[in-house]
């Protein structure tokens, strides 16, 4: 194996690469557009949710609850309120989607109220959308808790008080997915720039025209893997920063985590390029990668935690998670951007990587054959 070989294979395809600047915009702008919807779309607090209150108590103390409701609207601003006369009509407008859910103040509240007989307020939601609906019910139970506080401070000297201490700031949804995007451009260059040009340069011949030179395989592969993986660093690189700087993260441009994120961005991308070159090695076809681009991308991208936890997931979804190279490459990113870790945040994800990349180049080099 000759490494000047392997250093002209590289070169030649990088070339190739530079020359097709749509090819480079295109593994970029797409998750850079993918971060910036998807980050301000999810993960935001709820703001601006029309309610209706219906009072059919008209009493100092249903009066008490609609002030509260008009300092949520004053303050967070969660929620706006509509008043309503009569609750089947707010109910028909709940239905037809012209509020988020009902609140009801029935004739007996102030009489149970005064009678210690268990108050109620009644709380209809459109549970068709399970964050609103879930936002709004936190909201409308912080009130409860505070209208059911005692009214005098408590005799009791040994109370037991919780002190929630949080060692990050608040983290905003755009910058949680960053790490998932930066992971998405290594991807996609990995199929476009790996998979497709490799499909087509096989279709083309090339492949064999290399073959009749001193050229072996394994120097073929090592060769077309290393520049896929200078595109996926590349890419990687652009979105780390362009990305970084869009979500707002601090102190970006520090040498340290820099050099870290660039040791990352570089073992992902062998990991992928070389997990495409393993699944585009015996195809011949090339309508196959354009085909199986998008299954893919949802059995990669989304099991990995970049957009939901994977502590969430059902166990064989988990399972997919713990083979996914996409879950370690946003680990160790989110670790990096979000938490400041240094080495210690990283290098597990970072061996796994490796050990994976070397199982796929391995792979590779055993099942490419020549087509003549």
């Amino acid at each position: 194996m000759k490494l000047y070989r392997i250093g002209a294979l590289i070169e030649r395809d990088m070339r190739k690469f530079f020359r097709s600047p749509a090819l480079m915009m295109s593994s970029m702008i797409f998750p850079l557009v993918q971060l910036v919807v998807l980050g301000y779309a999810f993960g935001g607090k709820i703001h601006g949710a029309v309610i209706g209150v219906v009072d059919q108590d008209q009493t100092v103390e249903s009066r008490r609850v609609r002030e509260m409701f008009n300092g949520i609207t004053a303050g967070p601003e969660t929620f706006r309120v509509v008043n309503y006369d009569s609750a089947p009509r707010a109910v028909d407008d709940l239905r037809a989607g012209f509020l988020r859910a009902v609140v009801e103040i029935p004739r007996d509240f102030s009489r149970r109220y005064y009678q210690h007989d268990r108050p109620r307020i009644a709380f209809t939601e459109d549970n068709t959308d399970q964050f609103v609906s879930s936002s709004l019910l936190e909201r409308l139970q912080q009130m409860v808790d505070t209208m059911n506080a005692p009214a005098v401070e408590s005799r009791l000297a040994g109370q037991v008080t919780l002190n929630v201490v949080e060692i990050y700031p608040y983290i905003e949804y755009i910058k949680y997915l960053l790490a998932g995007s930066i992971a998405m451009a290594i991807f996609i260059v990995a199929m476009i720039g790996g998979g497709i040009v490799f499909i087509d340069d096989k279709a083309r011949g090339l492949h064999e025209g290399y073959l009749v030179t001193p050229i072996q395989k394994s120097e073929l592969v090592l060769g077309l893997i290393g520049a896929g993986a200078l595109k996926g660093l590349m890419a990687g690189l652009v979105l780390t920063i362009v990305g970084g700087l869009l979500a707002g993260i601090p102190q970006l441009w520090d040498p340290v985590r820099l050099f870290y994120l660039s040791i990352v961005v570089l073992i992902a991308s062998v990991a992928m390029i070389s997990f495409m070159f393993l699944v585009m090695v015996r195809v011949d076809d090339p309508l196959v990668p354009r085909a199986i681009f998008g299954v893919l991308n949802t059995l990669l991208f989304f099991p990995s935690g970049a957009v939901y936890p994977v502590e969430a997931f059902p166990t064989w979804l988990r399972w997919l998670s713990n083979v996914d190279p996409f879950t370690y490459t946003v680990h160790a990113l989110r670790n990096l951007t979000l938490k400041s870790t240094g080495i210690e945040g990283i290098y597990w994800d970072v061996l796994i990587l490796a050990g994976f990349s070397i199982v796929m180049i391995s792979c590779s080099i055993a099942l490419f054959k020549r087509q003549i």
